[in-house]
């Protein structure tokens, strides 16, 4: 019992710090680097290119941990790389959030 109180006071510790909103200087950040980076492929739109659309339409069927997961760790075979040094997952859970939504654009 005491090891399962100890786990949950754990995850409950660890947790928020990997889900948690990035602040809103780092949201610019990532705003900027979607709409850049990602464009580069996505379209500067996100309405397709190279790479897929990333409008809400076009992820509506798409489960989260899918999206998040090509984010992170790229798609093996395509021009899709991996992210994940320079984001956390809580990170590009915001982008897939934000990009299921309509992604903002970037304030001046």
């Amino acid at each position: 019992m005491r090891l399962i109180v100890l786990m949950i006071v754990s995850m409950l510790y660890v947790m928020p710090k990997a889900w948690a909103e990035p602040d809103i200087a780092r949201q610019r950040e990532l705003i900027h680097w979607v709409r850049q980076d990602c464009g580069s492929c996505h379209g500067l739109r996100l309405t397709g290119g190279l790479g897929a659309p990333l409008t809400p339409e076009a992820l509506r069927d798409k489960p989260m941990a899918g999206l998040v997961a090509t984010i992170l760790y790229g798609r093996p075979g395509t021009a899709m790389p991996a992210w994940q040094a320079f984001l956390s997952e809580g990170e590009a859970e915001w982008i897939v959030r934000q990009l299921q939504q309509g992604f903002p654009r970037e304030s001046r």
